[in-house]
């Protein structure tokens, strides 16, 4: 028992040590690890900010495009029938919104939906305007009956959406 009593004396002391060690060194470990997370975090903050700010940069962009008021002007040719002023008021947004479809990795889900929904109202608006006319109607035609339905509507969608893209950018600083 007395051989077994000093080695006891000797291993509990030295596994205190050596537990206490391992401590230590698992500290000074983690910290290193968090230090080096915190650069990565930072270096990729210098790049993925600038990108961020050109998404939202270029989905505001986007949402002021096909505004109706502004798609309207932009897009409408006077020698237009108002099927093929029609046709190319949504060709417009359609290739507007495929042009900006990667810009939605930078931004919340949130204001993506916001934008995909924004683009479909406007869609649905000029569809809606586009039922009521006669074949022989002009360009002009058209873009009275979007306007009246937009003056209609308490809430424009672009700017709803954009709104919030705003609201997103100022989260970031």
């Amino acid at each position: 028992m007395e051989p077994f009593l000093e080695f006891a004396k000797l291993i509990i002391p030295a596994a205190a040590v050596l537990y206490g060690m391992f401590l230590v060194i698992k500290l000074f470990i983690q910290k290193e690890l968090d230090k080096g997370n915190l650069d990565i975090r930072a270096k990729n903050s210098e790049i993925i900010l600038p990108l961020r700010l050109q998404a939202y940069e270029r989905i505001s962009l986007f949402l002021e495009r096909v505004a109706p008021n502004n798609l309207v002007v932009r897009v409408r040719d006077n020698s237009f029938s108002a099927g093929q002023f029609h046709h190319a008021l949504l060709n417009d947004i359609r290739e507007e919104f495929n042009h900006n479809l990667s810009q939605q990795i930078y931004v919340t889900e949130e204001a993506w939906n916001l934008v995909k929904g924004a683009k479909e109202e406007v869609i649905s608006v000029i569809n809606q305007s586009a039922k009521g006319l006669s074949p022989e109607a002009k360009s002009i035609d058209l873009a009275k009956k979007i306007f009246e339905i937009m003056l209609e509507r308490k809430n424009d969608p672009t700017a709803i959406a954009l709104s919030e893209i705003k609201n997103e950018v100022r989260k970031l600083f």
